[in-house]
This record gives structure tokens, sequence and C-alpha cells, in this order.
């Protein structure tokens, strides 16, 4: 077994034993296979109450030991974050530069480097019309990046720099340094 693909291994198992707030549910999802010969994908959504998912993400590792020119490596994270914004927030005209600068915040928060980094943030605001009128205006903010891992052996950093991004475009407080939180494994 190659270095990389021992990486790979060990990703997946602290993955899978990893515990988050208890505001964030993490499930193992379907990873993509037409993208690289092995991938792992997780959701996550955060509720800050019983009925009200306010964030959902997506996070994806893909690994090709043969590597792809465009990812420039063999491993590529695949990251999607959807929040509920408010309508002030909707019309700042900033927030495209602000969800990125909060991707950017979370990769250096966790010490997750990378290279080659792509992405998007959108803004979206609904208004119904018609027979959904009764149903509330609402907006949110979307960011999708893809980057490659700097060092294969801290793929982990990665998986919890998205964990921020998630928190961070919910609007959940910060715990302070070394305030553990009462977390909840996934399901």
């Amino acid at each position: 077994m190659s270095r990389d693909a021992r990486y790979f291994d060990d990703f997946l198992i602290q993955m899978r034993a990893m515990a988050t707030r208890p505001e964030i549910e993490l499930e193992e999802a379907p990873a993509p296979q037409k993208l690289a010969p092995s991938a792992f994908a997780i959701i996550g959504d955060v509720a800050l109450d019983e009925e009200n998912d306010v964030a959902t993400g997506r996070f994806v590792l893909l690994y090709d030991p043969q590597g792809q020119d465009a990812w420039d490596g063999n491993f590529r994270c695949v990251t999607f974050v959807r929040a509920a914004i408010d309508h002030e927030m909707a019309n700042d005209q900033m927030l495209a530069d602000v969800g990125w600068s909060w991707l950017q915040e979370s990769l250096a928060s966790t010490g997750a480097e990378y290279r080659a980094i792509s992405g998007t943030v959108t803004k979206v605001a609904s208004k119904s019309f018609g027979q959904l009128i009764d149903v509330d205006d609402d907006s949110e903010i979307e960011i999708r990046a893809s980057w490659t891992p700097v060092d294969p052996s801290q793929l982990i950093k990665h998986a919890e720099a998205w964990l921020a991004l998630l928190e961070i475009t919910s609007g959940l407080t910060p715990i302070p340094e070394g305030v553990a939180s009462l977390s909840r494994s996934r399901r």
C-alpha cells in the first residue's frame, strides 16, 4: 500500500470517529464515483432547534494515485456550504467577498495548508408570489470551493476547516479556546 493510500485510509478512520458540536449532525453520503478512483463524502446539517436547519454542507475528499493536472496533486477537497442569511446581509455588496474570506479563515484556523484553490460564492434571494404568497421571503449564501492539500498526512485538518466554515456561515458562536463542547458522534 502506498503512503498516499495509507493517508486516505487514516482520513476515513478519523472522519468516521469525528465528534462535533451538538448543533451539527454529520452523515456519510455516497461519494462521486467518476471523479477519482477513491472518494469519501460527508454531509453536515446545522440545526439550532428541532424544526429548522440553518445550514447544510458537503465535504468530499478525492484521491487519485496518478494525480490530476488540474488538482496539482493526488488529493482534492471539494466543499459546498449553504446557509440562511437575513435580508440585510443578502443586500450587502461585499457578501461574496466576506463568504470567501470565511473559507480562507476556516482553512487558516485549522492549519490546513492548500494550493490550487478555486470556487464561487453565491447569494440567493427568494420572494414568493401567487399561491405561495404566504411563504416568507428568504435569502441564502452558497460557498462552493475546491483545493489541493499541501500535506496529505494532515487531511483531517481540511475536513475540520469545512466544519469551521459550516459553523461560521450558520452563525454559531465560536467555542473559546480551552472550553469543551458537549459533542455527539454522527449517526
